[in-house]
């Protein structure tokens, strides 16, 4: 993949996850300053490897499972924004402030479920924390019956498969045929494990659909986990 496509790729995911509908060469011709030919001719060359798709005729592209994994794979650290800040403090003020383990789980959960619009879960020894259903299947992409059934499976599983598999690294990020249950429920898990005095592999994280801004997510769940650690070792 040339540098260009790399970076055209990059926007589509990032501009389909704000706006939820496929992304066109117009619009990304003013970004990067070229024709409208000239990112065409690069997306044909994305797609024929299999990194976005065209929804149907005269659409414009979108992000395929292989094009979401390249994307995390290579996504960089930027400077955090005003409002990532403000995100960042409100996490760990909720968390540093929870008092009783239980109370601080929940409310990372919470704080997660607030700031990714997504489905919050954690699991502390043998319990599972889950929060945000409803902003999980209010998603555009679960308005399908037969994909709500897949979402459903997977969060049935979540956690004894969890228990399983013990994920061990810091950040996991599973993309929609990645996961190993639910795998056409076009939804990506995304989880960090912590240690507590309960459990050595506890973990907090979301889900939600494929189509998301997997690089605030992923440092916010990431940080959701370092703040659980420090706060359930005081």
């Amino acid at each position: 993949m040339t540098d260009r496509q790399h970076k055209i790729l990059s926007a589509i995911v990032e501009q389909y996850a704000e706006v939820a509908s496929p992304v066109g060469s117009s619009l990304l011709a003013k970004v990067f300053g070229v024709s409208s030919a000239t990112i065409r001719a690069e997306m044909v060359e994305l797609e024929r490897n299999g990194y976005i798709h065209q929804p149907h005729t005269s659409a414009g592209r979108i992000p395929t499972d292989k094009g979401y994994r390249m994307y995390v794979n290579n996504v960089g650290e930027h400077k955090e924004t005003s409002d990532q800040r403000r995100a960042s403090r409100a996490l760990t003020a909720r968390v540093e402030g929870g008092g009783l383990p239980e109370r601080t789980i929940r409310n990372a959960v919470d704080t997660l479920v607030e700031l990714t619009h997504n489905l919050g879960m954690a699991t502390l020894g043998d319990q599972l924390y889950m929060s945000g259903l409803s902003n999980l299947f209010g998603q555009p992409e679960f308005i399908d019956g037969t994909q709500v059934q897949q979402v459903a499976r997977l969060l049935d599983n979540l956690e004894p498969w969890l228990r399983e598999a013990a994920p061990n690294e810091p950040l996991s990020v599973y993309i929609g045929a990645e996961n190993p249950i639910g795998r056409n429920a076009g939804a990506s898990l995304i989880i960090s494990r912590f240690r507590s005095p309960y459990s050595d592999r506890s973990y907090i994280g979301v889900l939600g659909p494929t189509r998301q801004q997997y690089r605030d997510v992923m440092r916010l769940v990431s940080q959701a986990g370092k703040a659980l650690e420090e706060a359930l070792y005081e």
